[in-house]
Protein backbone atom coordinates (compact mmCIF):
# COMPACT_ATOMS: atom_id res chain seq x y z
CA UNK A 1 0.00 0.00 0.00
CA UNK A 2 2.88 2.66 0.05
CA UNK A 3 2.14 3.27 -3.54
CA UNK A 4 -0.94 5.11 -1.66
CA UNK A 5 1.39 7.01 0.01
CA UNK A 6 3.13 8.18 -3.38
CA UNK A 7 -0.04 8.69 -5.05
CA UNK A 8 -1.66 11.15 -2.78
CA UNK A 9 1.58 12.25 -1.50
CA UNK A 10 1.15 11.86 1.88
CA UNK A 11 3.21 10.04 4.12
CA UNK A 12 2.70 10.58 8.29
CA UNK A 13 5.05 12.54 10.35
CA UNK A 14 4.55 11.54 14.18
CA UNK A 15 6.23 14.26 15.33
CA UNK A 16 5.05 16.84 13.04
CA UNK A 17 1.29 15.51 14.14
CA UNK A 18 2.19 15.66 17.90
CA UNK A 19 3.46 19.01 17.96
CA UNK A 20 0.63 20.26 16.05
CA UNK A 21 -1.97 17.91 18.50
CA UNK A 22 -0.64 20.07 21.21
CA UNK A 23 -1.24 23.77 20.00
CA UNK A 24 -4.81 22.91 18.84
CA UNK A 25 -4.93 21.63 22.49
CA UNK A 26 -3.44 24.67 24.22
CA UNK A 27 -6.08 26.66 21.90
CA UNK A 28 -9.47 24.83 22.74
CA UNK A 29 -10.81 27.06 25.26
CA UNK A 30 -10.26 30.27 22.44
CA UNK A 31 -12.08 27.47 20.21
CA UNK A 32 -15.00 26.68 22.27
CA UNK A 33 -17.89 29.01 22.34
CA UNK A 34 -22.07 28.06 22.41
CA UNK A 35 -22.41 27.96 18.92
CA UNK A 36 -19.48 25.21 18.21
CA UNK A 37 -20.68 23.67 20.79
CA UNK A 38 -24.00 23.87 19.25
CA UNK A 39 -23.24 23.17 15.96
CA UNK A 40 -21.30 20.18 17.58
CA UNK A 41 -24.33 18.72 19.05
CA UNK A 42 -26.23 19.04 15.58
CA UNK A 43 -23.28 17.04 13.92
CA UNK A 44 -24.14 13.62 16.60
CA UNK A 45 -25.55 10.56 15.23
CA UNK A 46 -27.27 9.94 18.91
CA UNK A 47 -26.38 6.17 19.25
CA UNK A 48 -27.66 3.04 21.20
CA UNK A 49 -25.48 -0.37 20.27
CA UNK A 50 -26.19 -3.00 23.37
CA UNK A 51 -27.12 -6.33 23.47
CA UNK A 52 -29.66 -5.34 25.75
CA UNK A 53 -31.16 -2.84 22.90
CA UNK A 54 -35.28 -3.20 22.42
CA UNK A 55 -37.94 -2.06 20.22
CA UNK A 56 -39.59 -0.17 23.60
CA UNK A 57 -35.80 0.97 24.76
CA UNK A 58 -34.59 2.21 20.50
CA UNK A 59 -38.57 3.87 20.05
CA UNK A 60 -38.23 5.72 23.35
CA UNK A 61 -35.16 7.40 22.38
CA UNK A 62 -36.58 8.52 19.03
CA UNK A 63 -39.37 10.01 21.32
CA UNK A 64 -36.89 11.31 23.23
CA UNK A 65 -35.38 13.36 19.95
CA UNK A 66 -38.95 14.20 19.05
CA UNK A 67 -39.95 15.60 22.22
CA UNK A 68 -36.34 17.59 22.16
CA UNK A 69 -37.75 20.06 19.59
CA UNK A 70 -40.38 20.62 21.26
CA UNK A 71 -38.69 21.48 24.54
CA UNK A 72 -35.93 23.02 23.16
CA UNK A 73 -37.26 24.97 19.70
CA UNK A 74 -34.01 26.75 19.30
CA UNK A 75 -31.59 23.88 18.96
CA UNK A 76 -31.23 21.81 16.07
CA UNK A 77 -32.09 18.02 16.43
CA UNK A 78 -28.81 15.16 15.72
CA UNK A 79 -27.83 14.41 12.83
CA UNK A 80 -29.78 10.89 12.88
CA UNK A 81 -29.96 7.92 15.42
CA UNK A 82 -27.60 5.05 14.79
CA UNK A 83 -28.83 1.42 15.84
CA UNK A 84 -28.56 -2.30 15.04
CA UNK A 85 -30.07 -2.90 11.54
CA UNK A 86 -32.93 -4.86 12.90
CA UNK A 87 -34.28 -1.37 14.58
CA UNK A 88 -34.15 0.36 11.20
CA UNK A 89 -38.32 0.12 10.68
CA UNK A 90 -38.47 1.19 14.43
CA UNK A 91 -36.47 4.64 14.36
CA UNK A 92 -38.09 5.06 10.59
CA UNK A 93 -41.65 4.48 12.19
CA UNK A 94 -41.19 6.59 15.32
CA UNK A 95 -39.41 9.54 14.14
CA UNK A 96 -41.58 13.26 13.43
CA UNK A 97 -38.63 14.40 11.38
CA UNK A 98 -37.20 13.12 8.15
CA UNK A 99 -34.08 15.25 8.85
CA UNK A 100 -33.52 12.98 11.64
CA UNK A 101 -31.70 10.45 9.54
CA UNK A 102 -31.89 6.55 9.97
CA UNK A 103 -28.45 5.12 10.75
CA UNK A 104 -27.82 1.88 11.62
CA UNK A 105 -24.22 -0.26 11.97
CA UNK A 106 -24.40 -3.70 9.11
CA UNK A 107 -22.10 -5.64 7.39
CA UNK A 108 -21.76 -7.70 10.50
CA UNK A 109 -20.77 -5.19 13.39
CA UNK A 110 -18.54 -4.57 14.75
CA UNK A 111 -16.17 -7.51 13.92
CA UNK A 112 -16.62 -7.74 10.01
CA UNK A 113 -16.13 -11.63 10.86
CA UNK A 114 -18.58 -13.42 8.21
CA UNK A 115 -19.86 -14.18 4.78
CA UNK A 116 -19.60 -11.41 2.16
CA UNK A 117 -22.69 -12.34 1.03
CA UNK A 118 -24.23 -12.22 4.65
CA UNK A 119 -22.75 -8.80 4.90
CA UNK A 120 -24.43 -7.66 2.01
CA UNK A 121 -27.73 -9.34 2.85
CA UNK A 122 -27.77 -7.53 5.92
CA UNK A 123 -26.90 -4.24 4.57
CA UNK A 124 -29.87 -4.95 1.91
CA UNK A 125 -32.50 -5.42 4.79
CA UNK A 126 -31.10 -2.52 6.99
CA UNK A 127 -32.06 -0.05 3.83
CA UNK A 128 -35.00 -1.75 2.91
CA UNK A 129 -36.40 -0.96 6.53
CA UNK A 130 -35.71 2.30 6.26
CA UNK A 131 -32.10 3.32 6.61
CA UNK A 132 -30.19 5.73 5.08
CA UNK A 133 -26.91 5.60 6.28
CA UNK A 134 -25.24 2.55 6.78
CA UNK A 135 -22.00 2.03 9.11
CA UNK A 136 -19.54 -1.12 7.81
CA UNK A 137 -16.47 -2.19 9.36
CA UNK A 138 -12.79 -2.57 7.81
CA UNK A 139 -12.79 -6.54 6.68
CA UNK A 140 -9.86 -6.62 9.36
CA UNK A 141 -9.18 -9.91 8.85
CA UNK A 142 -7.97 -9.53 5.60
CA UNK A 143 -6.51 -6.15 6.07
CA UNK A 144 -4.50 -7.11 9.02
CA UNK A 145 -2.91 -9.99 6.80
CA UNK A 146 -1.70 -7.82 4.33
CA UNK A 147 -4.69 -8.72 1.65
CA UNK A 148 -5.73 -5.22 0.87
CA UNK A 149 -7.58 -6.19 -2.18
CA UNK A 150 -9.82 -8.53 -0.36
CA UNK A 151 -10.42 -5.88 1.98
CA UNK A 152 -11.14 -3.25 -0.93
CA UNK A 153 -13.38 -5.58 -2.93
CA UNK A 154 -15.43 -6.09 0.17
CA UNK A 155 -16.06 -2.26 0.41
CA UNK A 156 -16.82 -1.66 -2.87
CA UNK A 157 -18.96 -4.40 -3.19
CA UNK A 158 -21.08 -3.55 -0.03
CA UNK A 159 -21.04 0.20 -1.79
CA UNK A 160 -22.55 -1.15 -5.26
CA UNK A 161 -25.18 -3.24 -3.16
CA UNK A 162 -26.38 -0.78 -1.17
CA UNK A 163 -26.49 1.70 -4.19
CA UNK A 164 -28.74 -0.35 -5.55
CA UNK A 165 -31.03 -1.10 -3.24
CA UNK A 166 -31.09 2.61 -2.52
CA UNK A 167 -32.06 3.15 -6.26
CA UNK A 168 -35.08 0.31 -5.57
CA UNK A 169 -36.04 2.29 -2.31
CA UNK A 170 -35.41 5.84 -4.01
CA UNK A 171 -32.81 7.13 -1.26
CA UNK A 172 -29.30 8.18 -1.70
CA UNK A 173 -27.52 5.94 0.55
CA UNK A 174 -24.54 7.26 2.85
CA UNK A 175 -21.74 4.65 3.42
CA UNK A 176 -19.29 5.48 6.49
CA UNK A 177 -16.29 2.82 6.66
CA UNK A 178 -15.26 2.49 10.28
CA UNK A 179 -11.48 1.80 10.26
CA UNK A 180 -11.46 0.26 13.59
CA UNK A 181 -7.96 2.81 14.74
CA UNK A 182 -7.22 1.75 18.05
CA UNK A 183 -6.34 -2.03 16.23
CA UNK A 184 -4.81 -0.80 13.26
CA UNK A 185 -2.41 0.80 15.89
CA UNK A 186 0.43 3.37 13.87
CA UNK A 187 -0.20 6.10 11.57
CA UNK A 188 0.85 4.14 8.82
CA UNK A 189 -1.65 1.46 9.01
CA UNK A 190 -4.30 4.27 9.68
CA UNK A 191 -3.66 6.18 6.41
CA UNK A 192 -3.63 2.70 4.36
CA UNK A 193 -6.86 2.21 5.88
CA UNK A 194 -7.88 5.47 5.05
CA UNK A 195 -6.92 5.90 1.32
CA UNK A 196 -8.18 2.53 1.02
CA UNK A 197 -11.48 2.99 1.93
CA UNK A 198 -12.27 6.26 0.20
CA UNK A 199 -10.62 4.40 -3.13
CA UNK A 200 -13.59 2.10 -2.81
CA UNK A 201 -16.21 4.40 -2.40
CA UNK A 202 -16.55 5.69 1.35
CA UNK A 203 -18.28 8.91 2.04
CA UNK A 204 -17.09 8.57 5.47
CA UNK A 205 -14.41 7.26 7.33
CA UNK A 206 -15.23 6.70 11.00
CA UNK A 207 -12.45 5.78 13.62
CA UNK A 208 -14.07 3.12 15.40
CA UNK A 209 -16.99 0.75 16.49
CA UNK A 210 -16.65 1.84 20.43
CA UNK A 211 -16.50 -1.84 21.34
CA UNK A 212 -12.50 -2.76 21.83
CA UNK A 213 -10.29 -1.07 24.03
CA UNK A 214 -9.01 1.81 22.27
CA UNK A 215 -11.64 3.98 20.36
CA UNK A 216 -11.24 7.28 18.58
CA UNK A 217 -7.92 9.59 19.67
CA UNK A 218 -6.93 12.71 18.46
CA UNK A 219 -4.10 11.36 16.09
CA UNK A 220 -5.81 8.88 14.42
CA UNK A 221 -8.50 11.70 13.46
CA UNK A 222 -5.85 13.86 12.66
CA UNK A 223 -4.46 11.17 10.13
CA UNK A 224 -7.58 10.57 8.88
CA UNK A 225 -8.48 13.72 8.09
CA UNK A 226 -5.13 14.48 6.65
CA UNK A 227 -5.69 11.72 3.93
CA UNK A 228 -9.46 13.63 3.48
CA UNK A 229 -7.47 16.74 2.50
CA UNK A 230 -4.83 14.52 0.34
CA UNK A 231 -7.35 12.77 -1.47
CA UNK A 232 -9.86 15.83 -1.91
CA UNK A 233 -6.85 17.59 -3.41
CA UNK A 234 -6.18 14.39 -5.86
CA UNK A 235 -9.72 13.77 -6.81
CA UNK A 236 -12.11 16.53 -6.18
CA UNK A 237 -14.07 14.37 -4.07
CA UNK A 238 -14.68 15.31 -0.47
CA UNK A 239 -15.65 12.35 1.95
CA UNK A 240 -16.71 12.80 5.63
CA UNK A 241 -15.00 12.35 8.86
CA UNK A 242 -16.59 10.34 12.18
CA UNK A 243 -15.65 10.27 15.42
CA UNK A 244 -17.03 7.68 17.42
CA UNK A 245 -15.63 5.79 20.43
CA UNK A 246 -15.01 7.03 23.96
CA UNK A 247 -16.55 10.78 22.94
CA UNK A 248 -18.02 11.74 26.09
CA UNK A 249 -17.41 15.51 26.81
CA UNK A 250 -18.16 18.63 25.21
CA UNK A 251 -13.99 19.52 25.64
CA UNK A 252 -13.88 15.95 23.55
CA UNK A 253 -15.93 17.43 20.77
CA UNK A 254 -14.46 20.47 20.57
CA UNK A 255 -11.07 18.81 20.11
CA UNK A 256 -12.76 16.95 17.04
CA UNK A 257 -13.87 19.89 15.99
CA UNK A 258 -10.55 21.81 16.01
CA UNK A 259 -8.66 19.05 14.26
CA UNK A 260 -11.42 18.96 11.42
CA UNK A 261 -11.50 22.72 11.08
CA UNK A 262 -7.59 23.13 11.14
CA UNK A 263 -6.95 20.65 8.68
CA UNK A 264 -10.11 20.76 5.96
CA UNK A 265 -11.58 24.02 6.61
CA UNK A 266 -15.25 25.50 7.53
CA UNK A 267 -16.75 23.25 4.55
CA UNK A 268 -16.45 20.63 6.25
CA UNK A 269 -18.04 21.81 9.64
CA UNK A 270 -21.38 20.47 8.78
CA UNK A 271 -23.21 17.20 8.66
CA UNK A 272 -22.89 16.22 5.17
CA UNK A 273 -18.94 15.56 5.75
CA UNK A 274 -18.48 15.55 9.74
CA UNK A 275 -20.37 13.24 12.59
CA UNK A 276 -19.57 12.37 15.91
CA UNK A 277 -21.35 8.69 17.16
CA UNK A 278 -21.99 9.12 20.28
CA UNK A 279 -24.14 7.94 23.60
CA UNK A 280 -23.33 10.34 25.99
CA UNK A 281 -22.18 13.76 24.41
CA UNK A 282 -25.40 14.67 24.56
CA UNK A 283 -25.86 15.68 27.39
CA UNK A 284 -22.60 16.83 28.15
CA UNK A 285 -23.17 19.44 25.52
CA UNK A 286 -26.66 20.38 26.81
CA UNK A 287 -24.78 20.84 30.26
CA UNK A 288 -22.23 23.25 28.67
CA UNK A 289 -24.22 25.49 26.25
CA UNK A 290 -26.89 25.64 29.64
CA UNK A 291 -24.40 26.42 31.64
CA UNK A 292 -26.06 23.70 34.18
CA UNK A 293 -26.50 20.20 34.18
CA UNK A 294 -28.75 18.56 31.89
CA UNK A 295 -29.88 15.05 31.85
CA UNK A 296 -32.08 15.25 28.68
CA UNK A 297 -31.38 11.65 26.89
Amino acid sequence: MADLFVKYGYAPDKEAIGRSLDIIARNLENVVSPQVLTDCFSLMDLTTLHSTDTEASVAALVEKVNSFKVDYPDYPLPASVCVYPNFAATVRQHRHYPELHVTTVAGCFPSSQSYLEVKLHECELAVRNGADEIDIVLALNAFMDGDFATAGEEIRAMRAYIDKVGTQVGRKIVLKVILETGLLVTPERIANASFLAMEEGADFIKTSTGKVEVNATPMAAYVMCQCIKCFYEKTGRKVGFKAAGGLSTAMDAVCYYSIVSTLLGREWLNKSLFRFGVSRLGNSLLSAIEKKTVTYF
